[in-house]
């Protein structure tokens, strides 16, 4: 399996929590749906220095590169504009 950190910020707009509240629950079914294929290592939001959420870390596994393009593809934040900027690093969970 190859293994990646996801970093995402979300939008700064106006509506911007607004929109990630509305879309949060495709997000999470979409994370238990990983979850259930042994795709999601772990994951959760980014906060500021007020606790509102302003993007989101995740650690996820695929088979493939193109599995991870195509779980991108069609990740509900990315698609409803949540996500402005979402980098992703190559990484290896330490087995301690």
């Amino acid at each position: 399996m190859n293994q990646y950190l996801i970093t995402a910020y979300d939008f700064t707009d106006e509506q911007a929590l607004d929109r990630r509240m509305a879309v949060r629950p495709d997000h999470l079914e979409g994370a238990r749906t990983l979850k259930s294929k042994n795709q999601f290592v772990l994951g959760g939001a980014m906060l500021n220095d007020d606790g509102k959420m302003v993007g989101s870390t995740m650690m996820v596994q695929f088979e493939t590169p193109a599995d991870l393009d195509e779980w991108l593809a069609n990740e509900p934040y990315i698609l409803r504009k949540v996500w402005d900027k979402v980098t992703v690093t190559s990484f290896r969970v330490a087995n301690v």
